[in-house]
């Protein structure tokens, strides 16, 4: 079910000018899934997890036509409406879609994480965003402190990056 999520993600895309969308998810989601695996989550979590990597920006070309821009609250606010019309296909129940879509809808929010899948979530984008951004050392070094808090999380940011 997780590669059928991920082809329809990159159907979803097609037209789609900026093909980083495509190589980000996808990216964030192997870092995603990693993370998940090395810190051990249930079956069902991991495959949460995994979904709402593939899905988290799933609103920024949307955004980028709307306002311009894909700014996280705008991806946030954007987000959750799109994934439960991509997600109303397959055979998900309410409880496992209704938690894609807050971790879709809160992926840019670092407070108040109420979830190691959503942990896991901030941490594999953040990763990305990193290596994608070229983020300087007293962000990384910051991030490290104050957004990392899995094991595995850390030791990949600090074997990258740091």
């Amino acid at each position: 079910m997780i590669e059928e999520i991920e082809q329809g993600m990159i159907l979803y895309t097609q037209g789609n000018k900026i093909k980083h969308d495509v190589a980000h998810f996808l990216k964030v989601h192997q870092y995603a899934r990693l993370i998940g695996q090395l810190e051990h989550l249930e079956k069902r979590e991991q495959d949460i997890l995994e979904v709402a990597a593939i899905v988290h920006d799933i609103a920024c070309p949307m955004c980028r036509e709307k306002y311009g821009h894909c700014a996280g609250n705008l991806q946030e606010k954007e987000g959750p409406e799109l994934v439960k019309e991509v997600l109303k296909g397959f055979p998900l129940d309410y409880a496992f879609v209704e938690r894609v879509c807050y971790l879709v809808g809160h992926h840019h929010t670092y407070q108040d994480v109420d979830g190691l899948d959503y942990q896991i979530l901030l941490e594999a984008d953040f990763l990305v965003n990193a290596g994608e951004s070229n983020y300087a050392k007293d962000v990384l070094e910051n991030a490290c402190v104050n957004i990392f808090r899995t094991e595995t999380g850390i030791h990949l940011l600090k074997s990258m990056y740091l």
